[in-house]
């Protein structure tokens, strides 16, 4: 991060947690712009499903990791997709930022994940969605813990209430002067 760079609010989780939901919402609370780096690669190179199917996870992963550097040159707010987090380079970049881990329980995320086409990973015949789903967050939780600053679980209570709770904590980041109160 350059002094130029502002200091982004950086949403980090597993798939289902609520990043992007969370995010749009803190970001509109906290007056900063919003990016989600799913979102930035479907406008760019098309459904994250055929990004996989077509040319595999190292190429996604590629252009996941530019999309995060782009995100975070940005500042605001930054949705991270579930996997961004494994990168190492992703991970340096995320040293200078404010990350928010965002948690929920496998029995909340087994309603909003729906279908699982649209998401490779928990595709396949070996388990369900919901056990690959917990499979794969048992191996990245200890990645999202190491680089969080805070964590946020969103398996209850109102949106707002987490919303609120991440604007409560991210205030002082979101001063692009860097002056506390």
């Amino acid at each position: 991060m350059t002094s130029a760079e502002p200091r982004a609010i950086v949403l980090i989780g597993p798939m289902g947690a609520g990043k992007t939901s969370v995010g749009k919402r803190v970001a509109k609370r906290i007056g900063r712009p919003f990016r989600d780096t799913d979102a930035m690669i479907v406008r760019e190179h098309g459904p994250i499903a055929d990004l996989f199917a077509l040319h595999g996870e190292a190429h996604f992963r590629s252009l996941e990791r530019d999309a995060v550097a782009e995100a975070l040159r940005s500042g605001g707010v930054v949705s991270l997709g579930g996997g961004a987090v494994l990168d190492e380079t992703t991970q340096r970049r995320l040293r200078n930022h404010q990350v928010a881990l965002l948690t929920v329980a496998p029995r909340v995320v087994a309603r909003r994940l729906g279908e699982a086409a649209s998401r490779p990973l928990l595709a396949g015949d070996d388990e369900t969605p919901i056990q690959r789903w917990e499979r794969i967050y048992a191996e990245r939780r200890p990645v999202y813990e190491s680089v969080a600053d805070a964590t946020f679980d969103t398996s209850s209570g109102p949106l707002e209430n987490i919303v609120t709770a991440i604007a409560d904590w991210a205030e002082p980041a979101a001063d692009p002067s860097g002056v506390t109160s």
